[in-house]
């Protein structure tokens, strides 16, 4: 029997299929932002409006006091176009669909795939809730559950939790755990795959994925302190001070102030933990011993609805930095599903192409256009998707240090 010739549009579907099978992290991030992107004419730079949860103070006694709203919202922009070239021949458009796949395929939008997990994975930078000891491979039971201890404190939902982990950081803890008072079909499933696997410790998935990006810390100052007490709610700016040095601070950077503690978002008691923020813009310093820190999150104290902190940070409060100074660590990530969001949109048909396609399945959106080499009976194609995405709600989501 004759093979039938594959068209635009079942090439189209297979690419989006293997797209969505080889997604690690974004598989297991918030998509449902994706109907108010998806639809034709959105474009780099559209931005969408997220109304985040609100928060009030609970009162004593029979008179009602009324709180004015606490509305916060945030927005997600469609800031990422990525593409891989395909090029394929006539006789190779009658193939099976599944040889087609396999061979011409699969080995480049694997790829795609990957490198839109890396993006993804640098969702990091907004996160500040981090475990583990940098320098050193996850390797026990132990830091797990402190990432969920984290994840508990900030009042993060139970389910559905999951961790997406780099290789070496998977080959630590499969060791390290292994019949660790693990079910036998755990244990099994470990040893012949190499892999965590689903159910443990409470979370849904521990993932391993190639695309678990490096943080690289900045230069840190000498006996950095807070230069002038903080006083107002909600800021996001801290000033320091340090006897020497040239610092750099990088976006993604963890440091705790001494003697400002964490806050539960619900009771508003402290955890027992100093408050980790994290560095939300780069800051070079060559000429002076200050400078001004753009820090996530906003310091709100215990007596405001949005609290994140037991009390203001103190003139001379001393800052220290997770990890050495100018060092690359993995970052592993332990999250809740609404903790990021990934958004994908619509990118318009091209006119004047040999022929043209774009499929939509579980919020995410592919297109590919083809054009026809007639001098060598090739077909160059591009497989395209436009996507934004953001650490929406960090609380709940923990960097795992490697």
């Amino acid at each position: 029997m004759a093979n039938s010739i594959l068209t635009i549009d079942m090439i189209t579907r297979k690419c989006l299929e293997i797209l969505e099978n080889n997604l690690v992290i974004t598989r297991n991030v918030n998509r449902q932002y994706d109907d108010s992107f998806a639809v034709e004419g959105a474009k780099i730079g559209s931005t969408l409006r997220i109304r985040l949860p609100d928060r009030a103070l609970v009162t004593d006694g029979a008179a009602l006091q009324v709180q004015d709203d606490n509305e916060q919202f945030t927005t997600l922009t469609v800031s990422s176009q990525k593409h891989i070239g395909v090029n394929f021949t006539s006789a190779e458009l009658t193939m099976q669909l599944d040889d087609f796949a396999e061979r011409v395929l699969k080995p480049r939008v694997s790829q795609l795939a990957s490198s839109v997990d890396a993006d993804v994975a640098t969702s990091y930078k907004g996160i500040y809730n981090s475990v583990g000891t940098p320098g050193t491979t996850p390797a026990t039971s132990l830091v797990l559950l402190q990432a969920n201890q984290k994840l508990n404190e900030f009042a993060t939902p139970m389910n559905p939790r999951y961790a997406t982990v780099n290789p070496a950081a998977n080959a630590g803890l499969v060791e390290g755990m292994k019949g660790l008072f693990n079910p036998t079909g755990t244990i099994s499933r470990q040893f012949k795959n190499g892999m965590m696997g689903e159910g443990i410790l409470g979370l849904d998935e521990i993932n391993m994925s190639q695309s678990i990006v490096q943080h690289t810390t900045g230069t840190t100052p000498t006996l950095p302190i807070v230069a002038t007490t903080v006083s107002a709610q909600g800021a996001t700016s801290l000033a320091i001070s340090f006897t020497s040095g040239s610092p750099t601070f990088k976006i993604g950077d963890v440091f705790t102030i001494g003697s400002v503690f964490a806050v539960n978002p619900q009771t508003r008691q402290t955890t027992g933990s100093l408050q980790q923020f994290v560095v939300t813009a780069d800051v070079n310093v060559s000429s002076t011993t200050t400078a001004t820190l753009t820090v996530q999150p906003p310091i709100y104290t215990a007596t405001n609805a949005l609290a994140t902190v037991d009390s203001f940070p103190a003139a001379n409060a001393v800052l220290t930095f997770l990890g050495g100074s100018a060092t690359a660590y993995p970052q592993n990530l332990i999250y809740h599903k609404d903790a990021i969001t990934f958004a994908t949109a619509d990118l318009l048909l091209p006119q004047g192409v040999d022929m043209a396609s774009r499929q939509v399945h579980n919020g995410i959106s592919l297109r590919i256009v083809r054009q026809y080499d007639i001098n060598n009976d090739r077909m160059p194609c591009r497989v395209d998707v436009l996507y934004g995405f953001a650490a929406i709600r960090p609380v709940t989501a923990v960097r795992l240090w490697g």
